[in-house]
């Protein structure tokens, strides 16, 4: 279930990124960017583990910065697979988009899913 509300979510972040960043993030349609959010998590489980695996002397010299790096990057992927429905003008607008995505998912996840302890 929180797979599911997780694509959705990241596919509503699409469609707002591509609204505000109008000419360097552009998708065609709702159901681009359900595709693109559904291939995105995909490499996230496929690719962004290996990235992580290979880049880790990175990440840990920058404190786990470089974790953004990695999601631009897998971006760009999703940008490369998905054809000309969805298009990102560069790696820039990729790694600002990754930025914003993580932020708006920690906030998102946290109100979402957030679990009361009992103390």
């Amino acid at each position: 279930m929180k797979w599911l509300l997780g694509i959705l979510i990241n596919a509503v972040l699409f469609m707002a990124l591509a609204g505000y960043f109008n000419d360097s993030f552009q998708i065609s349609s709702f159901k681009a960017a359900l595709a693109a959010s559904f291939l995105l998590s995909i490499l996230n489980v496929l690719v962004r583990p290996l990235l992580i695996l290979l880049t880790l002397p990175a990440t840990v010299l920058t404190l786990g910065l470089f974790l953004f790096v990695i999601n631009a990057i897998t971006l760009e992927l999703t940008d490369l697979l998905m054809g000309t429905d969805f298009e990102i003008s560069g790696f820039g607008m990729a790694f600002l988009a990754a930025v914003i995505m993580s932020i708006v998912n920690l906030i998102i996840q946290k109100t979402l899913f957030y679990e009361k302890r009992s103390k």
